[in-house]
């Protein structure tokens, strides 16, 4: 029978969203592998049918509310939550914090998945899940297009499922062999351009 992270892969690299070459992570790591979502969430059925399958892990728990944070996390949320039948929020940074705005609200009580597209070290998602068990919500999971922690424990708190599993390398700029190599650093956004050794989002 056919993989079926392989086939969610094969539609990352038909789409041009797996890309090769040296680039810098929002966590300010280096990495000779970096994944778009953008370009595979671009076309909305593809973005429903993927989420719509991660979505399936989920069927039959109760799920008030699907959370994540901003940027990468709001199509998810949003695919994730129309799969499930339920809202979708997300959180984005204010002050250095990750929080609700625009009158989005988490109930106390309410069971929240998170969402995102590629998790990588977690930050940003450990940030979230703080921000909903302060609210007073439980956290029924995290849910991901693409896991690339590998062997690194990203201790998100919450079991953590994902459509693809990717064991990519990645390096603090100090250790870098590509920037040793002198491959030029790209900082992956809506244009890819040079990024400074060792900046970060």
């Amino acid at each position: 029978m056919p993989n079926p992270s392989e086939a969610v892969l094969e539609v990352f690299r038909k789409t041009g969203a797996l890309l090769e070459g040296h680039f810098l992570l929002s966590s300010g790591l280096h990495s000779p592998k970096y994944l778009q979502c953008a370009l595979v969430l671009q076309d909305p059925s593809r973005a429903e049918r993927l989420c719509g399958q991660l979505a399936r892990a989920f069927a039959g728990e109760t799920i008030d509310c699907v959370v994540g944070p901003a940027l990468g996390g709001i199509v998810v949320a949003h695919e994730l939550a129309r799969a499930l039948g339920t809202k979708a929020v997300f959180a984005e940074r204010e002050d250095g914090r990750m929080t609700l705005r625009r009158g989005f609200q988490i109930e106390h009580g309410q069971r929240v998945l998170l969402a995102e597209d590629v998790i990588t070290t977690g930050g940003s998602l450990r940030e979230v899940l703080a921000m909903v068990k302060a609210a007073g919500a439980e956290v029924a999971g995290v849910a991901a297009l693409v896991d690339r922690t590998g062997a690194r424990d990203p201790e998100l708190g919450a079991p953590l499922t994902a459509l693809v599993r990717l064991d990519v390398p990645i390096y603090p700029p100090e250790e870098c062999p590509l920037c040793d190599k002198g491959l030029p650093l790209v900082k992956p956004g809506s244009r890819p351009r040079p990024a400074e050794k060792g900046s970060a989002e």
